[in-house]
């Protein structure tokens, strides 16, 4: 165990936290909902930020029933909703937030080990973190798509722990949304929350709110 720190792991998130990926993935949200004239509030946009992949493709096959395009499976409307956004290209190392490497080797310089936990599915994961150059950097990577429920469930914590050969209490998260603030408490994980103030959602129920990834180096 670091001599700076009670913690012996920092578990990241991805999406919000690595890369500033929610938030343009909501702004292809609004302009999908526009383009077809579906009336969705921005509220409900900002309940999809950090649910499972499974939950999102659900969502839009709500979305597609509510303006009036029928009725299909999830399955069937992803792939309508994909088809309609293919030209949106996404430069992962482009959105990767600021600091993010030096605070990776700057964990990992004080004994600290290194995981990623992401609701999104394992090639998107690989896809991001090897455009950022940072894939090495995590001893343990995890996808929600390997358990039955993701983010709120604990469950994705507990295994990412377990993976680890640490309790919980031994282990910290660094999170975006609510469902993932949610996931982190409910599994025994000291939480902090990358500040995000452009969605209507809280982040109250973290530990503490940090403003910039390299802040978790001032926290712990």
């Amino acid at each position: 165990m670091s001599a700076q720190t009670p913690f012996r792991a920092v578990i990241f998130d991805m999406d919000g936290v690595i890369v500033d990926s929610e938030y343009a993935y909501a702004q292809e949200e609004r302009a999908f909902l526009d383009a077809f004239g579906i009336e969705v509030s921005d509220e409900e946009i900002a309940q999809t930020v950090g649910c499972s992949h499974e939950t999102f493709n659900q969502t839009v096959a709500q979305w597609w029933e509510r303006g009036g395009y029928g009725t299909f499976t999830p399955e069937e409307a992803i792939a309508r909703f994909n088809e309609w956004g293919k030209d949106y290209v996404y430069d992962y190392r482009a959105l990767m937030n600021p600091g993010v490497p030096e605070t990776l080797d700057a964990l990992r310089a004080r004994g600290l080990r290194l995981a990623l936990a992401s609701s999104s599915p394992m090639d998107n994961i690989r896809e991001v973190l090897q455009a950022c150059g940072i894939e090495d950097s995590f001893e343990v990577i995890v996808s929600g798509e390997q358990f039955h429920e993701s983010k709120p469930n604990p469950e994705i914590y507990l295994h990412t722990c377990e993976v680890l050969g640490l309790d919980p209490s031994a282990c910290c998260c660094v999170e975006d949304s609510p469902y993932g603030i949610e996931a982190g408490k409910r599994a025994g994980l000291t939480v902090f929350a990358k500040r995000e103030s452009r969605f209507p959602f809280s982040q109250d129920k973290a530990d503490a709110i940090i403003d910039t990834v390299s802040g978790i180096l001032e926290v712990i």
